[in-house]
């Protein structure tokens, strides 16, 4: 098999990882704020309504469906403009150097985003469960 050949049967099968992946990373910060797991110092006595309580609702929420992969494309959608907002808010505004994340710490946001808006264009990938229900509408 070609190493074309091979890209192009396991594409789909990377999209998918890089879903699965990027979804758990984006459910741990939720779970961290919300439920203390993993336990992070600054977390404790986070109250929900609070911007970071809100993000940790936001992060779980969505960090949840795009591990299973369902409702996949709004799910990066509002995963990307949640994160781009991270990065601005959270990074630019409390550290500055707007085109340095290296400085600001920014650099997981600004990553998210573009994973997100990625997965936002290029849809779940054949391992989710809205592959799963395509599947059964289709056959």
């Amino acid at each position: 098999m070609s190493t074309s050949a091979s890209c192009a049967v396991w594409t789909p099968r990377v999209l998918s990882i890089l879903r699965i992946v990027s979804g758990y990373m984006l459910l741990l910060h939720g779970t961290a704020k919300l439920l203390g797991a993993p336990h992070v110092a600054m977390f404790d006595n986070l109250q929900i309504a609070s911007l970071y309580g809100i993000a940790g609702i936001i992060e779980l929420v969505f960090g949840a469906l795009l591990l299973v992969g369902l409702f996949t494309r709004i799910s990066a959608f509002i995963a990307s403009g949640f994160t781009a907002a991270a990065y601005f808010i959270g990074h630019v505004a409390t550290k500055g150097s707007l085109l340095f994340p290296l400085l600001n710490g920014g650099e997981a946001a600004a990553l998210f985003c573009f994973i997100f808006l990625y997965i936002w264009m290029a849809g779940p990938g054949p391992w989710s469960l809205d592959a799963m229900m395509r599947k059964d509408k289709v056959g």
